[in-house]
């Protein structure tokens, strides 16, 4: 045999074993590689999984709790209303008490002065608790006619050129509660 033969055998067999050895590695390679994905893929799946159970219970346990808190609410606001007047009411029972005691009272005696001033101390009481909740009087004594506080139903000659526009009688005492006019006083203003 010709070296060049021998070298061109040599070179055949070492390609030869060379493919055999890729061709060899490269079925456990792609075979391995198959796995290292299959698990990779697996393990993704697991960890996704938990994770949407874990969303799936805060979202269940959240849903669960503001399910509690509209009912809570709802139950508060129903009690708000029915007893919300409570305070309002209690703070009224001495009036009542007082005006058991005038009528007891006027029945025993004749003397229409002491019947008035006992009359007067329950009426500013009463106006004093009202104030307390934050009722007051709107003032209407020489005052100009202000349609946001007063209905006119009633205009008369002035007697005097200085009450024109003014308000010269209130028929019907208006109130505002907390600033928010809750009925309109009902006034005779001059011309």
């Amino acid at each position: 045999m010709d070296p060049k033969e021998k070298e061109t055998l040599h070179e055949e067999d070492v390609t030869k074993e060379f493919s055999e050895d890729i061709t060899d590695e490269n079925p456990e390679d792609e075979h391995d590689e198959v796995l290292d994905e299959e698990e990779t893929l697996a393990k993704t799946i697991d960890n996704l999984t938990e994770e949407l159970e874990s969303q799936k219970d805060k979202y269940l346990r959240l849903s669960a709790e503001f399910d509690n808190y509209r009912k809570r609410t709802m139950k508060e606001k129903a009690e708000l209303i029915l007893n919300g007047s409570e305070k309002s009411i209690v703070s009224f029972l001495p009036i009542i008490d007082d005006l058991e005691r005038a009528i007891k009272t006027s029945a025993t005696t004749d003397d229409a002065t002491a019947i008035r001033e006992g009359i007067e101390l329950i009426y500013n009481k009463f106006i004093s608790i009202l104030a307390q909740h934050g009722v007051k009087i709107i003032e209407t004594k020489d005052q100009p006619l202000d349609t946001d506080y007063h209905e006119a139903i009633a205009v008369i000659p002035a007697p005097a050129e200085e009450l024109k526009g003014k308000i010269l009688d209130t028929v019907q005492t208006g109130y505002t509660m907390n600033d928010k006019v809750i009925r309109h006083a009902k006034v005779v203003v001059g011309e």
